[in-house]
């Protein structure tokens, strides 16, 4: 038998071989690429590459190596066409729409809506980006939100995204693939939530307790120590502190912020009552036009993918064969395809840089579709 050194040495004269013919058929692979490129044949030929799986698989010996033999030549033909993007993009080839690149957000003479009413988090995360003196006005739905400014009525709109311990909000990713507005900024806005009552109301008398379902979520330990207390749901927590002035009924209780506590003259009851003390929801900024920052840093994309095995993970090594930075993964179900998901990405990166290009370009080759949501 031969020792170990001696098998790694044979290993290592069969990695030369392995390395110098991998570069062979890059050449030749980028001489396919320059012909597709004249002829105006696209890169992706599925038939092909089946055809080509099949015919490799054949020659193996032993059974036992076909499925590795079969993931091998898969990744070589993925490495080929992610070099056939990058040339296509080099030569000016690109699927890149056009963008308005500014140097900063405008905020002077602008108009800005958000859901729900003054007090919200939403109001909080506008005046953190435009400040308190911003033209602005409130909407019912996040729907709404993003009608006023596909429709030209708000420059801007402030829609909540995401929070650190509940998670997504799924509905406004849905409406970012369903508008046609973009991205153009975010803002984190570290959620204090407190209980309020009209002046003079005593915690021993509660019998009802309003805030936004997620607000109930995160206060939820505290609720469970009074689980006499029904809890109603409301637009949003703003709207909770708000319904108790118009209720005036002081067994009535709401979960909101200080802010609006302060706001609508309300008593606060109780503080520190969240779950968890760092939590934070993160706002987008969307306009109804591909307006980019110039140095923004974080692209934000949605896309289809074929219900097959491996094709989830061949997208997302275009993110990684271009060294980038993937921050986010969210899936959503394709309504009315039963089994079908759409996946949204967040991934670190410039729409100037031709890493990010290169990526964008596989993505959309192969993808059944891909929209740009923002970069920011």
């Amino acid at each position: 038998m031969l020792d170990l050194s001696e098998i790694r040495q044979q290993i290592d004269g069969i990695d030369r071989q392995l390395v110098d013919l991998f570069e062979q058929r890059m050449k030749l692979t980028k001489e396919v690429a320059e012909y597709k490129i004249e002829t105006g044949k696209k890169v992706l030929d599925p038939e092909r590459e089946k055809a080509k799986i099949a015919s490799v698989t054949s020659m193996v010996k032993n059974p036992e190596n076909i499925h590795a033999i079969d993931d091998l030549f898969s990744q070589i033909m993925a490495n080929s066409r992610k070099g056939q993007y990058q040339l296509l993009e080099k030569l000016g080839q690109t699927l890149r729409e056009p963008y308005v690149a500014l140097d900063e957000i405008k905020k002077d003479g602008v108009k800005v809506v958000y859901q729900g009413v003054p007090g919200a988090y939403a109001y909080a995360a506008m005046k953190n980006v435009f400040g308190s003196d911003v033209d602005n006005f409130n909407v019912a739905t996040w729907r709404d939100a993003m009608d006023a400014v596909k429709d030209g009525k708000a420059d801007y709109a402030v829609l909540p995204i995401e929070n650190s311990t509940t998670g997504s909000v799924t509905g406004v990713y849905d409406l970012l693939q369903e508008y046609d507005n973009y991205i153009i900024a975010e803002t984190f806005v570290k959620v204090d939530h407190v209980l309020m009552g009209l002046p003079g109301t005593d915690i021993n008398n509660i019998t009802t307790v309003y805030s936004h379902a997620q607000g109930l979520m995160q206060c939820e330990n505290f609720l469970d120590a009074h689980k006499d207390w029904k809890r109603i749901s409301q637009a949003n927590t703003a709207v909770a502190a708000k319904m108790l002035l118009d209720e005036n009924d002081k067994t009535h209780a709401a979960i909101a912020s200080r802010e609006a506590a302060e706001l609508y003259d309300l008593e606060i009851l109780k503080t520190d009552i969240s779950d968890t003390v760092n939590n934070t929801t993160r706002f987008v900024i969307v306009t109804n036009s591909r307006k980019f920052v110039k140095d923004a840093n974080k692209m934000s994309i949605v896309f289809e993918t074929a219900n097959e095995t491996g094709t989830l993970y061949n997208l997302l090594s275009h993110i990684i064969y271009n060294g980038l930075n993937m921050t986010k993964i969210e899936s959503r179900p394709i309504e009315g395809r039963q089994w079908e998901y759409k996946f949204f990405i967040d991934f670190e990166g410039n729409i100037d840089d031709p890493r990010v290009m290169n990526a964008l370009r596989g993505i959309q080759e192969e993808a059944k579709s891909i929209k740009l949501l923002g970069n920011y």
